[in-house]
């Protein structure tokens, strides 16, 4: 390629931009256990690790907690799913899938208890991904407290390891 004054000329590098969107635009892509190609649908058990919590990059000991996921989804193609998720903790949510990365987000009542007595409420995000199979995923749950709240101008974010599993 001719260089000019030590560099490319810019038609050069629109041509390779270009081309190399249509090779990736035109070429199918199959799907793996890394898109949103097969829907989620059935039970699942659902684990956030308590043991590995962290707050502002601390870790801390929080509760482990186990649940059942009953979960419908549909997908318009591998790359977007949507659908609805219940939980055996009596909460119901909606499910999303972009690029392979599950979302489940819920409000949670009551999360972070204030010295007055009162508590804010928390939301409360699952982020998944599978990476070997479309019988388990891993990601993490975050709940995040309203900044203001408690009279703290500080969002309190809590953290932990997740996993979901199929069941058979």
């Amino acid at each position: 390629m001719i260089k000019l004054n030590g560099r490319l000329p810019v038609r050069a590098i629109c041509a390779v931009l270009v081309a190399a969107t249509l090779l990736m635009v035109s070429t199918p892509v199959p799907a793996h256990a890394g898109d949103c190609a097969v829907p989620l649908a059935g039970t699942y058990t659902a684990f956030s690790d308590g043991q590995w919590a962290q707050t502002r990059r601390s870790f801390h000991d929080e509760a482990s907690v186990t649940s059942s996921w009953t979960v419908t989804t549909t997908c318009l193609d591998y790359l977007d799913c949507t659908g609805q998720v219940s939980s055996d903790q009596g909460w119901s949510a909606p499910a999303l899938c972009k690029s392979g990365m599950w979302t489940v987000t819920h409000d949670v009542p009551n999360w972070e208890p204030c010295p007055d007595g009162t508590a804010a409420t928390g939301q409360q995000k699952f982020a998944f991904r599978s990476q070997t199979d479309l019988a388990k995923f891993e990601g993490w749950d975050t709940t995040l407290g309203p900044s203001g709240a408690c009279g703290v101008n500080r969002w309190l974010v809590v953290s932990m390891p997740f996993t979901l599993t199929k069941r058979e």
